[in-house]
């Protein structure tokens, strides 16, 4: 299959878990595909969820450390009360995105909107964009990526997470399932979408 991929760098990325709200805020060690789905939807300039594009993704960074961060806490009357948290960053984050509709290729080439990784301040840029061709495959590595939980041989962090947000106030998150968060490669055994020039499988989330 004919597929498009996009490279995207930046120096800073953090993906929230979802369940820590207050004090110490962790990263996930990958994006979820809500991060994902919003990252296209900046581009496009419109809502985009998985009926509109499938996806699969290579995602790697250099480090991971902690920063710290103000936040405001707001009160009655609309007073607001300092505080600072720490927060764990990743470091110089490179994001291999795969997208089965060729014609997306517009929307990465001239975003609508910022693109960011995570926070506003994790801005992120376009350094690559082209369309490749995806053969069948075993016995390669997968991985640095998600992965529905069940898939054979797969390990890693075991989260429930959305697919996608809807653009409603409040957002409402919407396809939660439990995935698997892999910061590394495996193995996989199985046949599977086979970048050669990257020499990695491609899992796409449709």
């Amino acid at each position: 299959m004919k597929a498009l991929r996009v490279k995207i760098e930046g120096w800073t990325a953090s993906f929230r878990y979802p369940g820590f709200i207050s004090g110490f805020q962790p990263t996930l060690p990958v994006p979820p595909l809500s991060t994902i789905y919003g990252l296209i939807s900046a581009a496009k300039g419109e809502l985009i969820g998985p009926e509109d594009v499938s996806v699969g993704y290579v995602f790697d960074c250099e480090a991971k450390a902690v920063d710290l961060e103000t936040i405001y806490e707001l009160g009655k009357n609309l007073s607001a009360k300092s505080n600072v948290v720490k927060r764990e960053f990743l470091y110089n984050p490179k994001l291999y995105l795969y997208l089965d509709k060729l014609e997306f290729e517009k929307y990465f080439s001239k975003p609508t909107y910022p693109l960011v990784l995570g926070r506003s301040g994790d801005l992120v840029t376009v350094s690559e964009i082209k369309t490749v061709e995806l053969n069948k495959a075993d016995g390669k590595r997968l991985g640095k990526t998600i992965l529905p939980f069940g898939v054979d041989e797969a390990y890693g962090i075991l989260q429930a997470l959305p697919t996608h947000f809807t653009d409603t106030i409040p957002r409402k998150a919407i396809g939660v399932k439990p995935y698997l968060l892999m910061d590394e490669f495996f193995t996989y055994s199985k046949e599977c979408n086979y970048d050669e020039e990257m020499d990695w499988l491609i899992w796409f989330h449709k």
